[in-house]
């Protein structure tokens, strides 16, 4: 049986008492989440309840180790009103990040600041010749040497390649199995598990955090080993009738171009996307391109990756540059986003 990730059970009536407390707490937190720091006359107004009612939620808050004062507001007349914020230690997520080539790990506190610094596996779908055992245990691994207590992980949050069916949360690019990728995943995990879209992920999170924010219609270009396009369209996340929206990179521009994974030719992933950058790097440094990106990989051309390309180009090498000034590729998936209010 999974963990709970906060109040237990949300099995319960929604109409109870518990349930509309917890469903109070969770409006707090979330506020406290993304907004930082309040006071409880601020949240009275933001969450439409009375200041009792809020009190009251705070101080179990509190009393639970979720939150903790965090100095004096400004007065607005009268006293200074109490700033409450997240106790940082007080909950983890964790967040997995998986490509073809690789997987990224980063562990984040209640505040949304990270505990340790990201980890990069060589470990991708596309890599591992037993990708799950290999995810399970380098997750287990990150985790023990974060140091954290394990029992105060609420869960992991993980942005897949491909396409992920809206409806029945199986994914038909990889995973190759019947399950939904959330089972297939929980299965190897005692914890919690969310799955989305790596692009839908992205754009999620520059609106939660970054360029997006308060922004109504937004689309982020998710450029890296693919090619993907994420929308929020009236302040929503935009996935379409199926889950599939987005999969910009396999619009065709070149009807007679390469062969893309997909089936289709001439898709713009072929020729605009990292793995792109990559293919035509090796190709060209193996056919005598001069570059010092030979000499970082040790003449081991299996081993140039888009940092690799990035970091060359930073010294100036001018082969790098021409790779990047064609638009291709940025480490890890390079996020554009372009928004109205």
């Amino acid at each position: 049986m999974k963990r709970s990730m906060l109040f237990g059970s949300t099995a319960g009536d929604p109409r109870t008492n518990s349930s509309k407390k917890n469903s109070l707490k969770l409006l707090i937190l979330k506020e406290l989440y993304q907004n930082g720091c309040k006071s409880i006359p601020e949240l009275s107004k933001i969450i439409h309840m009375s200041t009792p009612t809020i009190t009251r939620a705070i101080d179990e808050l509190i009393e639970s180790g979720f939150l903790a004062e965090e100095g004096i507001g400004t007065s607005s007349g009268g006293r200074r009103p109490n700033l409450f914020g997240l106790n940082p230690p007080a909950r983890f997520v964790l967040g997995v990040d998986i490509s073809r080539n690789h997987i990224r790990l980063g562990l984040f506190n209640f505040a949304n600041q990270p505990v340790v610094p990201i980890k990069v596996i060589d470990e991708g779908l596309e890599v591992s010749k037993d990708f799950m055992k290999s995810l399970k245990d380098s997750v287990n691994d990150f985790i023990i040497e974060s140091g954290i207590d394990k029992t105060k992980l609420m869960g992991i949050g993980i942005a897949l390649p491909g396409l992920i069916d809206l409806h029945t949360g199986i994914s038909y690019s990889y995973l190759q199995d019947e399950k939904p990728a959330t089972i297939q995943f929980e299965n190897i995990f005692d914890y919690p598990v969310f799955v989305e879209n790596d692009t839908k992920v992205m754009a999620l999170g520059e609106q939660a955090f970054g360029l997006a924010q308060g922004k109504q219609n937004v689309l982020c270009l998710n450029i890296g080993s693919g090619i993907g396009l994420g929308m929020i369209l009236n302040g929503q996340l935009y996935k379409g009738n199926s889950g599939f929206s987005g999969e910009f990179g396999h619009i065709q521009v070149d009807p007679d171009g390469q062969l893309c994974y997909c089936g289709k030719i001439g898709c713009l992933e072929t020729l605009a996307s990292g793995t792109t950058m990559i293919k035509r790097a090796r190709k060209e440094i193996s056919e005598g391109a001069t570059t010092v990106i030979r000499t970082m990989v040790g003449g081991d051309f299996s081993k140039i990756t888009i940092e690799t390309v990035l970091q060359a180009a930073q010294r100036g090498d001018q082969f790098a540059i021409g790779l990047l000034g064609n638009g291709q590729g940025q480490p890890g998936g390079s996020g554009h986003c372009h928004g109205t209010p």
